[in-house]
């Protein structure tokens, strides 16, 4: 299942693509619970099958088997063309793909978890995951520009793999990580090297939050898509040049050994977005070095996940 993000006629719902077309979660069950005669049913689909990708995550368990019950609907509605249709059913190309989720409740992130990248950096091989973190409001979505900020001469792309957590959990054994996680999208981590490296004491995180350097999606692809999320092939490509292709299987550090370490340090929540660090091929390490320009476009594409595309502008503030 591909879950995303949308906007249509104004408004951000939460959807399922499926064959160049997106259904309308909420208004698809909304619609199911008319038809059983519940009475208030809007306000009652609105608390069993929420519109918002953190609210839907909030009922995983609960919402999972509702969002299936809603596909088989819209299968039943497909070609009728009538106004039950288009209220649940939109032409992909009619609403406007956003991040997966808007208001991630934490955003995690690993350094140096590929092999190749930590040589590149002439960085030791860690032997436990690196994290830092991101702010929401560095979040952005496909399509939508990564703003150059004017204080940073050194924007870097990173390429990752990024899962989202399902189900609330603290000191999760490795052997059942993968039932906390809901599914996989693509984070673009982007990061400002002038910060991260030089700002004294290694600014980490604020090298790597200035606001638009966390583009995500295009969907949340669920674990039936992908059983094995190590096999997946990963590239970035920036203005038709391939600078990043590896495979999620040199990962230093495997989904389950994230998911076990960091809900052994704080409790991990539904809509947590975990990124799971980036293969080499940095601009910062090419010699010459190769940073983000004003025109520049970047796509980054992950087996079985699809592409996340942006643009990259001067931010005129």
């Amino acid at each position: 299942m591909r879950l995303v993000t949308f906007e249509f006629q104004g408004r951000t719902r939460l959807g399922v693509e499926q064959d160049g077309q997106v259904v309308d979660l909420n208004r698809g069950y909304a619609l199911l619970l008319a038809t059983r005669g519940v009475a208030d049913f809007q306000a009652q689909a609105d608390r069993e099958l929420p519109a918002d990708m953190r609210g839907f995550l909030d009922l995983w368990d609960q919402g999972l088997p509702r969002a299936m019950e809603v596909l088989a609907l819209a299968r039943g509605l497909r070609g009728t063309g009538g106004p039950l249709a288009q209220a649940v059913i939109h032409p992909l190309q009619s609403v406007r793909l956003r991040a997966p989720i808007l208001n991630p409740r934490k955003i995690i992130c690993l350094g140096l978890n590929y092999r190749d990248h930590a040589q590149e950096t002439k960085a030791e091989i860690p032997t436990e995951p690196i994290l830092f973190s991101k702010y929401a409001t560095a979040i952005i979505g496909p399509e939508d520009p990564i703003l150059l900020p004017r204080v940073s001469k050194e924007v870097d792309y990173e390429a990752e793999l990024t899962f989202l957590i399902a189900r609330r959990g603290r000191h999760i054994p490795k052997a059942q990580a993968l039932d906390y996680v809901a599914g996989y999208t693509i984070m673009h981590d982007v990061s400002a090297r002038d910060y991260q490296i030089r700002k004294p004491g290694g600014q980490w995180m604020s090298g790597k939050t200035f606001d638009t350097f966390a583009p995500l999606g295009p969907a949340l692809v669920t674990q039936e898509d992908i059983p094995d999320p190590h096999v997946l092939d990963i590239s970035c490509t920036v203005s038709g040049e391939r600078l990043q292709s590896s495979n999620t299987k040199h990962l230093i550090f495997s989904v389950p050994d994230i998911v076990a370490y960091c809900s052994h340090i704080f409790t991990l929540e539904p809509g947590d977005v975990i990124a799971t660090g980036t293969p080499g091929g940095v601009g910062f390490a090419r010699k010459p070095p190769r940073f983000l320009t004003d025109g520049d476009v970047v796509v980054i594409e992950i087996q079985g996940v699809g592409a996340l595309r942006n643009p990259v502008r001067s931010d005129p503030r």
